[in-house]
């Protein structure tokens, strides 16, 4: 596949943007899981524990952070360019891409291969919700990847 700087930039952007949404929604808001658990049901278990947890996290969201950074200036490089095709669906689409990249590669890495956390650790269903998430990765990638396919070329 040869991708154009817009759908490049979109894509590294989808990477990010897919990264801060779970370590907003699913470790801060809903407190599902940190980015390591130690214990069953991730929860800390001394304060000391919590900061750990939450320094964690917080290289975890300057990871994503510094992924944003790069989607922006590629982006900003690619307005540059001006290539021919420059469309909304593509750029979306590539976006798409890169968060069903970001859920499928850190779902079968972090949850399965490395096994530091779980979607939602300690559920009865912990391997069902691991496995929804995984199939998010392969909709968001395969829905974005189709949208950066279709014909809605513009000049």
């Amino acid at each position: 596949m040869n991708f154009d700087s817009l759908t490049k930039a979109g894509t590294m952007l989808g990477l990010g943007l897919g990264g801060f949404f779970d370590g907003i929604v699913l470790h801060q808001i809903l407190q599902w899981h940190h980015l390591v658990c130690i214990t069953e049901h991730c929860q800390p278990t001394s304060i000391e524990h919590l900061k750990m947890q939450n320094t964690q996290d917080g290289f975890f969201h300057l990871a994503v952070w510094i992924l944003t950074i790069i989607g922006a200036y590629m982006l900003f490089k690619a307005a540059q360019k001006r290539e021919k095709g420059w469309d909304e669906r593509r750029f979306t689409g590539a976006m798409l891409m890169g968060w069903g990249i970001f859920n499928f590669a850190e779902g079968l890495i972090d949850h399965q291969i490395l096994g530091i956390h779980h979607v939602l650790p300690g559920h009865p269903n912990q391997f069902l919700f691991d496995m929804l998430f995984l199939a998010s990765g392969l909709i968001l990638g395969f829905v974005g990847w189709r949208m950066t396919q279709m014909n809605t070329i513009s000049a």
